[in-house]
């Protein structure tokens, strides 16, 4: 299949948005009501049916109060019966729950992720839609804006670590997050794409999954007006959490890179990330060094992340086992 194939394609039957979760059920909650007040705007636009389904990772299943509340709750503009289910996918990992939503989907033909830790501003279910709908590509990602619960310090604000790229709508991407996602189901299945497990605890799923779906032809497009808000509670601003998750999602780079390649090639990027990496480090060392000067704090906190993602290529270069953010203790 070509996904480079432009034009406007014929409208899906059914939309379902997955919102996987984990013992949060207060932020799920939040996330839910703000997806289904969208799907009004929707239907019967874009698609004829829409559902909001939440794949709860514990096995507890700790979000069902929170989430069947809602359901019983006076429907949303665009909400009808049936429109929200609550599942509990038993197996941990987040890429096991985002398979779960791929098998749960399986009637329909488009899926779109959010996080349980995330909201939609308005007019973001529509323009991944609508972008999908004019363009024909297999996937549209957007922009996460940080919402902090508390204000950052001088140091978080300087590294710009929980700032993100952005690119122009349109723009075609060889990755993309899934925090923000929008997938074309029938070219999905058509390729056999799932995300790998091997990536459940420590992340990276999705990353190693969308380099998949480009390679197999598919076209992923930006849509900047489709914007989520991620909501940072005061404990990811502490500095060790931070630059411990610069090591992981440095190291996870790595992983996918190595889960692409054949196994000829593996010894050749276990040495380009070694150098690299050493490279980072040694760099970062030396730029938190200027950052000592008065007035030179963004040296200091960017230098400390180019040693922590140095750290992270060097670690991932060697086997060393990877931060499982995502495990279940």
């Amino acid at each position: 299949m070509n996904g480079a194939v432009v034009g406007t394609p014929q409208l899906a039957a059914v939309l379902t948005v997955a919102v996987p979760t984990f013992r949060r059920p207060r932020e799920v909650a939040r996330a839910v009501a703000a997806v289904r007040a969208q799907l009004g705007d929707v239907v019967p636009r874009y698609v004829s049916r829409a559902e909001v389904l939440v794949v709860d990772n514990d096995p507890a299943g700790s979000a069902r109060g929170a989430v069947e509340a809602l359901m019983e709750a006076v429907p949303t503009p665009g909400d009808r019966p049936g429109s929200t289910r609550y599942v509990v996918e038993p197996r941990p990992g987040v890429a096991a729950v985002r398979n779960r939503a791929l098998e749960e989907a399986k009637d329909s033909d488009l899926l779109v992720f959010i996080d349980d830790d995330e909201t939609p501003e308005p007019s973001w279910l529509e323009s991944l839609l609508g972008l999908r709908a004019s363009t024909g590509c297999q996937a549209v990602a957007g922009p996460v804006v940080p919402d902090y619960e508390v204000e950052p310090d001088a140091w978080v604000v300087a590294g710009e670590f929980f700032v993100r790229r952005t690119w122009p709508t349109g723009t075609v991407r060889p990755v993309a997050a899934s925090n923000c996602l929008l997938l074309d189901l029938r070219f999905v299945r058509e390729e056999g794409l799932v995300f790998d497990e091997a990536f459940g605890a420590t992340g990276g799923e999705d990353t190693l999954f969308t380099r998949q779906l480009t390679d197999c032809g598919g076209v992923i497009r930006w849509c900047d007006e489709a914007r989520v808000r991620d909501h940072v509670p005061a404990s990811r601003l502490d500095h060790q959490w931070i630059l411990r998750r610069q090591r992981s999602h440095a190291a996870t780079g790595v992983r996918v890179a190595l889960a692409r390649a054949g196994t000829g090639l593996h010894a050749g990027i276990r040495g380009r990330a070694l150098l690299g990496g050493a490279l980072r480090v040694g760099a970062g060392g030396l730029r938190m060094a200027v950052g000592l000067l008065p007035g030179q704090l963004q040296h200091a906190a960017k230098g400390a992340r180019l040693v922590a993602r140095g750290q992270g290529m060097v670690g991932a270069s060697l086997g060393r086992r990877t931060h499982e953010e995502y495990g279940r203790s």
